[in-house]
């Protein structure tokens, strides 16, 4: 029974050093993103600060990842993670979503901060500053309301 054990222990070992050698994508550009929310909205700088700091991890093609990232298979949940959050918002692309999405999702972003259901719980474990404050989700709020209203006249 032990020999089965310190074989097993020894497979799952190998499996990980060999999954450090899967090449990976690093969400991380250098380049200008031309259809940036930045470039559809009027976004003020406090605003533009709290997006970057709370969303655009997950929802832009910037990341910037935790030390833990070089490791897989956290890195691999990462990635998941990160995928799924640009597919269903990255403010990088804002400019590309027709006029109808780009309402939807101004909207959807206004429910998860009353919901406080974004950043989700799992992210803000570890990545504590990314965390709202009331005020600052007020700031975000208020920063919507005002695109809402100009985007009706």
């Amino acid at each position: 029974m032990r020999r089965f054990i310190k074989v097993t222990l020894l497979g799952i070992g190998i499996l990980l050093i060999i999954a450090q050698l899967i090449p990976r994508h690093w969400n991380t550009t250098s380049a200008p993103q031309p259809n940036d929310i930045s470039r559809v909205y009027s976004v003020p700088p406090n605003v533009t600060a709290l997006l970057k700091n709370s969303c655009y991890d997950c929802h832009s093609n910037n990341t910037r990842y935790p030390w833990y990232a070089n490791i897989q298979p956290v890195r691999y949940m990462l990635d998941r993670h990160i995928s799924e959050g640009k597919d269903e918002l990255n403010f990088n692309e804002f400019g590309t979503y027709s006029s109808r999405k780009k309402r939807s999702k101004l909207r959807s972003i206004g429910n998860s901060l009353e919901e406080k259901s974004m950043p989700l719980k799992s992210y803000l474990l570890i990545h504590h500053s990314a965390e709202l404050s009331a005020q600052e989700s007020t700031v975000i709020q208020d920063w919507l309301k005002n695109v809402n209203e100009a985007d009706e006249k």
